[in-house]
Formats: structure tokens, sequence, C-alpha cells
């Protein structure tokens, strides 16, 4: 039946396997349509044809045009890999062949077309139902850009082919435009659609100084922009060299069963003369019907169910996860992921928003409500002549209040100052000031315990004003690491700042163990380490400081982002940085490995079914291969009903 894709794992953990098949059958080509139709309109005409040598040759007719491919790659396949492998390596359609030509020699002409009629028409529904499976992995590819408006420095435009942008050329994005490349927006705003890179259909707002990716669509306004990658370093180039990755990659059951098909297909052909042997010696058949019954058992027992039980729903399982902006390497990982006994996460930008937010705000006792607003006036004042991260933090809690003109001087290892009429104010960190009042204090060490920073406003005496700042967890995060423990996952937190600011954080979101003082470089050793207790490992970074970790992992998730590094080095990416994405992708891995097994069974169960019921004489050839075509179609349809996903 269908040929399942394969291809060289390059990590240690990637099960290292032989998938060197190389046949690779184009089913569904015109020609095979055209001489399986012709093969048909013979069968039917054959049966209003009375003179029995027309009709005969009718049938043997419709059999050679309708089942050419299948005969020929039974064969032609089991010859070329034979040759090859210096062993024998017989295709599986090989035994269809077989019970085709054995139906001709006990002149049963009716049932071998019929046969390969059957056959042959299941085919080609079969390799319609695994290109649907291919189908959103393959839209990616078709929305890479192919032009580009670059202007000159008279504001003209020329139409380009992308390959040719450089980096630094100016492009025009009119209205309703596919933005060409990846680059930043030099002027104008507009929203932008980025469904295509991170799997969200909200649009984004664009602006200048924002970075836009290729592949993205430009909405109602008109942007001006500066490419700042080489078309073939974009992020949607990298996504379409990743997913491309998907086909050359397939599970650990995928890979035994494809190594175990010639060694399967061997056995049956070995059985078969002896089923003959034993139905004419121990069950007293008829040469004839101990051979009728031999040639449906060679149908009953090929394995083209068991042969499509992994791949169509891996490939539906990628393609569902594609599309919500999740992307997997291939299906090996997928399936590892399954079998997750723990997961760490990096937590700044991965469990965090990666962006300091202020808090809590602490008025001292003495400060009276009209000059807290004085207060909050002269903090955004000053704190708007800084660029540091935390001065940011401030002026985006206080967004309603405009900063007034002041002049502020930055004061190393102090602070801010600044004179407002006869009095000096400043901010600072709390060893900047020399008096600080009990209730401010007290406050101080309450939210130091809980993992926050700590910026004071005051005069050079008294502190007036404490401003708690945070890097907060995300919402999704607080969902993700819930959805792990409950499933009985080991969750970790590994982090570069102070233990005490990791284990805050690590309350808040209930994680289970937390690994402060972490340099990157420690990363990958902890990983090694968590591996003994804990078989599968995963590690979700931001795929740069965290790129060994990744690697060590025995699957490792990058946060995405548009960020090309992280598709470089993880096994699957989440272009959105959002872990209920993760989460999804887990549940949906649980679901891959279940519909996986439902197929095994499957498959193997009409197989044992078939050889009964034709061992006590209730199975012919037509029945055995409806029953036959029957399950592979059903196993195909069952993995394709993972395009639609879970619940979330």
């Amino acid at each position: 039946m269908s040929e399942l894709m394969h291809g060289d794992h390059d990590r240690d953990h990637d099960h290292d396997h032989d998938h060197d098949h190389d046949h690779d059958h184009s089913h569904g080509g015109k020609a095979e349509i055209i001489l399986f139709f012709a093969g048909l309109v013979a069968f039917l005409i054959a049966l209003f044809v009375s003179t029995g040598t027309i009709k005969s040759m009718l049938y043997i007719t419709s059999l050679v045009l309708s089942g050419y491919h299948i005969i020929i790659e039974g064969f032609l396949d089991t010859f070329k890999q034979t040759k090859k492998k210096k062993k024998f390596m017989p295709n599986i359609h090989i035994l269809m062949t077989l019970a085709a030509i054995g139906a001709v020699i006990i002149g049963e002409y009716m049932e071998a077309a019929l046969l390969i009629l059957i056959f042959g028409g299941a085919h080609f529904l079969e390799h319609y139902a695994e290109d649907k499976s291919n189908k959103e992995i393959t839209n990616l590819i078709k929305i890479n850009p192919t032009t580009a408006r670059r202007m000159f420095e008279n504001g003209k435009t020329e139409i380009v082919d992308v390959a040719d942008l450089k980096v630094g050329d100016k492009l025009s994005v009119l209205n309703g435009d596919q933005i060409p490349t990846d680059g930043v927006v030099i002027s104008g705003n507009s929203s932008v659609d980025q469904s295509s890179i991170t799997g969200e259909s909200i649009p984004v707002e664009k602006k200048t100084g924002d970075m836009v990716y290729g592949s993205t669509m430009n909405g109602t306004g008109t942007l001006v922009m500066k490419v700042t990658k080489d078309s073939s370093d974009t992020v949607i180039s990298k996504i379409i060299e990743m997913v491309s990755q998907t086909q050359n990659n397939i599970s650990k059951t995928a890979a035994f069963i494809k190594k175990i098909e010639p060694k399967y297909v061997t056995i049956v052909l070995l059985l078969t003369p002896l089923f003959f042997l034993l139905g004419i010696t121990l069950l007293q058949w008829s040469t004839y019907d101990s051979f009728y019954r031999t040639m449906v058992f060679l149908i009953a027992t090929s394995p083209c169910a068991l042969a499509v039980t992994d791949i169509p729903a891996t490939l539906s399982a990628i393609s569902n996860l594609a599309k919500r902006g999740v992307l997997f390497k291939g299906g090996s990982y997928l399936s590892n992921l399954s079998d997750l006994t723990a997961v760490a996460f990096d937590k700044t930008g991965t469990l965090t928003t990666g962006k300091p937010v202020v808090t809590e705000v602490y008025f001292g006792n003495e400060v009276t409500e009209e000059e807290q607003i004085e207060f909050e006036n002269i903090i955004v004042s000053m704190e708007s002549k800084s660029n540091h991260p935390l001065a940011q933090a401030i002026i985006k809690h206080y967004k309603n209040i405009e900063p007034t003109e002041l002049e502020v001087e930055n004061i190393i290892g102090v602070g801010l100052t600044a004179r407002v009429g006869d009095i000096a104010y400043k901010i600072g960190k709390p060893n900047s000031y020399n008096v600080i009042p009990k209730d401010i204090k007290k406050q101080t060490d309450f939210f130091e315990r809980e993992g926050k920073t700590v910026v004071y406003f005051g005069t050079d005496e008294k502190v007036l004003v404490l401003l708690a700042i945070q890097d907060v967890p995300k919402e999704t995060s607080k969902s993700a690491v819930q959805y792990f423990k409950d499933e009985k996952i080991h969750t970790i937190m590994l982090t570069g700042d102070a233990k005490q600011t990791g284990e805050a954080i690590g309350r808040q979101l209930e994680i289970d163990e937390v690994r402060g003082n972490v340099m990157p470089d420690e990363k990958a050793s902890i990983i090694m380490e968590l591996k003994e207790t804990y078989p599968v490992m995963a590690m979700v970074g931001d795929g740069v400081n965290d790129a060994p970790a990744l690697v060590t992992a025995d699957i490792g998730i990058a946060m995405g982002e548009g960020t090309d590094i992280a598709i470089d080095v993880a096994d699957g990416v989440l272009m959105k940085n959002d872990l209920s994405k993760f989460a999804y992708t887990h549940k949906l891995a649980k679901k891959l490995r279940k519909v996986v097994w439902q197929n095994i069974i499957f498959a193997l169960a009409v197989v044992v079914l078939l050889v009964i019921s034709n061992v006590i004489g209730q199975m012919n050839m037509t029945l055995a291969v409806i029953f036959h075509e029957g399950s592979t179609l059903a196993v195909i349809f069952n993995g394709l009903r993972l395009l639609k996903g879970v619940k979330d």
C-alpha cells in the first residue's frame, strides 16, 4: 500500500534506523488512472458477454490494465530492493499480485480481475486520503512570497524577485500586500496578519521600529520597510525547511513497522505452500479448494493496513499543530512527547513575560493623598529621562500621566536625581538611602522575599514611596504548568536569577522544583542529571542561551516568536510564546499514540479474522479483498481524524 516515509535521525535520542528505501511510486498518476478505468470498462463488458473465451480474455485484460502498476510494483520493487540490499526484500504488493495470478491459474478469471480492481481502486483512495494529511504542511511552501516592491531614492518603485533583494533594500508594502521578506518598519503603521508565522489569527499593530516577517499579510495601512535578512534566512524559509524535515523523520513505531515489513512478507510467502499442503493433508480439502483458500490466505495476510497505521496519523497531527503555530521537525519527536516524564522551563521569556512590571506601589505613612498625586507626576517625569528597563516599567504603569520637563541627573551607584522647586528628589535602590522608615523597611523585606525588585523615591533625608517591580508569569504559563502537574509530569524551572527570585515565581506557578543561579552553560548538565531520574525529558527555552539544554533534552522546544535561531536548534517550536500550545501539543501526542495503537490492533485483528474465516470456509477472494481494503481505508481515515486535533 502506501510507501512509508523515512529518513535519518541526526541526534542521539532520535533512534537511528536505516530507512533507505528508494522506491517512489507516483500513485494516482494520469496514466495509471486511465489504465485503471480502461480495465474497469473491460470488466463491465465481460459481465454481459456470453462467449466463454472472449469473456475470459476481457477479464484478463481488465486484470492487466487495472493492476498494471500494482503488478509492476510488486515484482520490480522486490527485484530492485533485493539487488540493492543483497537479501530478499519483498514488496507488500507481491502478495496481492501472486493471489491474482493464482486465481488465473485455477480459472477464476472474474475473481482475479475483481480482486485487482477493488485493490487498485482502494489504492487510489488511500493515496488521496494520505495526501489530505500532507495538505497543510505542503500549503506552507505555497505561502512563500515571490515578488517585492523595491524603492529607489526618488520614491519610485520596481517589482523585483524576492531572491534578488539585498540586506538594506527599502521596500514599499501597500495595503493588502504580502510582506515579501523579514525586515524592520522605517515608516508608516498598519495591522499585520502574522498567522502564517505564529498561528495567531488576531492581527498585530506594526509601527516604526517594529519587526515584520516574510509571508505575513499587511492590513489596511501602508508601510516602508528595510530588509534585514537574506531571503534564504527569513523566518518563513526556516519554517519551510523545518516542516520539510517532517517527511524524513518517522516515529519508532513507524520505523519498526517499516523494518519488519519485508520480513513479514517473507514469512507469509514461506507459510503459503505450507498452508496449501496442510489443507490437502490435514484438513482434507481438495487440491482446487486448498489452492483457492491459499490465494485467499495471501490476500488476508497482506500487511497493507499495518503499513499505514502510523504515518498518516502522525502527519495529520503535525499538520494540525502547524496550523496552530507549533512546528515539529518530525514524527519521532512528537511520538517521544507522549512518554514525557519531566519538563524543564527557562524562566525569563518562557514562563514569564520577560518584561518587568510594577506590581505594587506603597506610599509612606505620612504621605497625603495630594502628595501621592504630586509624587507620581515627579516619578514619571524623572523616569521619562531614563531608558533603563525598570524606568520603562514605571512609565508603562503610569501610562495616563504625561511627564513634565525636569532636569534629571543620572548618578552611577545612586540613581536619578532632580530638583522640583527647593526640594531635591531621588529615585534609587534601597542601599542608596541611609534613613528608611520602619513601615517602608517592613514592606521592602516582604516584597524582596517574593522575589521582587524594590525601587525607592524620596528626598535625601527620607523615603516617601516604594515601587515593587517583577517579571511576572504569563497567564498561559499557569494553566500549562497545572496541566503537566495533573498529568503527573515533573516540572522544573531553570533560571539565572537568584534562588529567592526564582522560588517566588515558582510558588506563584506551583512548579515542583526550582533551580536558581544557573548559568547558561550549566543547563545542559542539569538536564543530563535530571534524565537519570526522569527518562524522557523536555526542555522549553528561548532557543538562544538555552541551545545546549535544548539539544541535550529528549525533546527540545523553543519559544519562537519569529526567532530563526530557535527553529535551528529545537525539535519543536512554539511560534507564539504561549505555553498553553505546548500543553495542547502533549495532549495531541497522547491522542496520536492512542490512535496508532487502535490502528495496529484493528489491522492485526482483521488479518486474524480473515485467516480464521478462510480456514473454516466462510471467506472467498472478493470478500477477503473488500474486508482487507476496508480495514486499510479505516486505518487511514482514523489517522486523518487528527487533522481536527483535540479539544483545548
